[in-house]
């Protein structure tokens, strides 16, 4: 009776897998510190790198020797954070946004760098944290940036402003008589061409310097609100008074990706 014997079967080898790599950075002003952990919960480890481009790519590097990086969640993206954020983001890494620390965990450990890039990551790696960051960059941020610089100009002339009315108050009286029934727009250019008097020079040439200070504070107002009324994101054809419309444009959301 013939018998008939089976190939012997090939064993199939279960390859390993590697488990996810999440970071959490907790970032400074000079240092940024970074934690590793992994989809189960390991912490591989946490380094501290300089806050600067030659510290970020040092970062990417120490983070990808433990193996592939997709995810990172980084505290304080839009001020601190903002370049490390730009940076993982060139290197098509996922970044969220972690605005709060575990306060489970300080009360714990207390305060501390690692502790808190630890707690960033885990943050992500539980969906805890889900905040798409600003890109930083393009139309909205420059408007941004415009009005940052408009609101200063605005602020530091108003208080030129009610110091050259507050010098005025005890200026010697034949220059208060002179000056003080006047408005602003003829106040402010009559200060600014004060002749240096013997009697007041002191009060002369302050009148002088802080109207000076307000004439150029008003051209450098004048000069952001023709950058933002030309901005290529501005509505020109928009209804309504241009001020307000610069003031709409400047509260729009930023751009996220």
């Amino acid at each position: 009776m013939a018998t008939t014997t089976s190939a012997p079967q090939s064993a199939v080898t279960a390859l390993p897998i590697q488990p996810e790599l999440i970071w959490g950075v907790d970032t400074h002003k000079d240092i940024h510190v970074a934690a590793l952990i992994t989809s189960t919960g390991g912490l591989p480890g946490h380094e501290a790198f300089p806050a600067n481009s030659d510290g970020y790519r040092l970062l990417i590097e120490w983070a990808r020797s433990h193996g592939p990086v997709n995810r990172a969640g980084v505290e304080c993206t839009g001020s601190y954070g903002a370049g490390l954020t730009r940076q993982l983001r060139a290197e098509q890494i996922t970044v969220v946004e972690v605005n709060q620390p575990d306060k489970a965990a300080r009360r714990r450990y207390g305060k501390s760098d690692p502790v808190d890039a630890e707690a960033a990551a885990r943050a992500v790696l539980s969906g805890r944290a889900t905040a798409v960051p600003k890109t930083g960059d393009g139309p909205v941020e420059d408007l941004r940036a415009y009005k940052l610089a408009k609101d200063s100009a605005i602020k530091a002339r108003t208080q030129a402003i009610n110091q050259l009315k507050a010098v005025l108050v005890t200026a010697p009286a034949d220059l208060r008589e002179q000056l003080s029934p006047l408005r602003n727009p003829r106040l402010i250019p009559a200060c600014a061409s004060l002749e240096p008097s013997a009697a007041s020079e002191a009060v002369t040439s302050t009148l002088r310097l802080l109207a000076s200070r307000v004439q150029h504070l008003t051209d450098e107002d004048r000069d952001l609100t023709h950058r933002h009324l030309h901005h290529p994101t501005s509505h020109t054809n928009s209804p309504g008074n241009p001020r307000r419309r610069t003031r709409q444009r400047c509260r729009a959301p930023g751009h996220r990706r």
